[in-house]
């Protein structure tokens, strides 16, 4: 009997052919190495800017709530003196009290770029004036996002310092400021003692996160009568800054001008900057709501005018 043989029709398709000797590919092609590269690069480049972006609408939103604890705190502190509000004095005021043992201010440190303890001692933030309402809580004081450094705090290992908030110089007692109740820095504008005194609470701001090179003590200074930046907000948040008013209520403004959101310079900072015309929207809205008249003020001068020497 003659033995079946099978149609080569019924091989399996996949058999060796005879002869092929090319080796399986194993890994990619430098080529091909390449252009996966230059895709994942494109790819981070398009995504990278709007997380950065997120990161920052994150923070401002985390900063804007410690802005409400700041405005909250402070009326329940004029609820519980009689409705006054809070010392808010200069750097010299500050340090002389705290010298003295009396914690008197709303804040009671004086910052710098220097090694001082007052940069990283956050018991001179719960030590009297508005810490005890924040139950010992002091990452309030603090934006995230600030970590700026002078060369020699880096160099100590330092991280950030401790507070990025300062408050409305217009309102409590400015100590070394006033004269017979006027504040010497703004004549003519109403100094608020007493929450009552505030006209439009909503319209009057009472804290503000701070540039960090104008940052010091917790008085946050401009004056009315001529063009320039004493103490600058921050424009950590996407080019802006958080506030709270003197209602309670807390809001975030994003800036105009660029000479609102100059880049921090540690050591180097020029303040005063003066606020060139042309520039000034948001200079005008800042002094908007700083305070309101009382009588009328001498005209507008240039930083050489009547009342430009420093109040810091």
């Amino acid at each position: 009997m003659l033995a079946r043989v099978d149609n080569h029709k019924n091989w399996p398709v996949d058999a060796p052919v005879k002869g092929d000797s090319a080796p399986a590919r194993t890994a990619f092609t430098l080529v091909e190495l390449l252009v996966v590269i230059a895709i994942v690069a494109i790819l981070a480049s398009l995504a990278l800017p709007p997380l950065a972006r997120a990161k920052a609408r994150g923070q401002s939103t985390y900063c804007l709530n410690n802005l409400r604890q700041f405005g909250l705190a402070m009326q329940i502190y004029a609820g519980d003196h009689e409705d006054t509000l809070p010392y808010n004095m200069g750097a010299q005021g500050t340090r002389q009290t705290v010298a003295a043992g009396q914690y008197l201010n709303w804040v009671n440190n004086v910052m710098s770029w220097e090694l001082d303890a007052d940069n990283t001692n956050t018991a001179l933030l719960t030590a009297g004036g508005l810490g005890p309402y924040f139950s010992g809580v002091t990452s309030v004081y603090r934006c995230p996002a600030d970590n700026v450094l002078s060369t020699a705090q880096r160099q100590a290992g330092w991280t950030h310092r401790v507070r990025s908030v300062s408050m409305n110089a217009m309102l409590g007692n400015a100590g070394e400021f006033l004269a017979d109740g006027v504040n010497t820095n703004n004549p003519g504008y109403h100094q608020f003692f007493r929450l009552s005194d505030v006209p439009n609470p909503a319209q009057i701001f009472a804290f503000v996160e701070e540039h960090p090179d104008s940052i010091n003590d917790g008085y946050f200074i401009n004056r009315f009568y001529h063009y320039e930046w004493i103490d600058l907000p921050a424009s950590w948040h996407n080019g802006g800054a958080n506030f709270a008013f003197a209602d309670g209520h807390s809001e975030f403004r994003r800036w105009i001008n660029a000479n609102t959101m100059p880049p921090p310079r540690p050591d180097a900072a020029r303040l005063p900057m003066e606020v060139l015309k042309g520039e000034r929207a948001d200079f005008y809205w800042v002094l908007a709501r700083t305070s309101v008249l009382t009588t009328s003020p001498p005209p507008p001068s240039g930083p050489s005018g009547p009342y430009a020497s420093s109040g810091r």
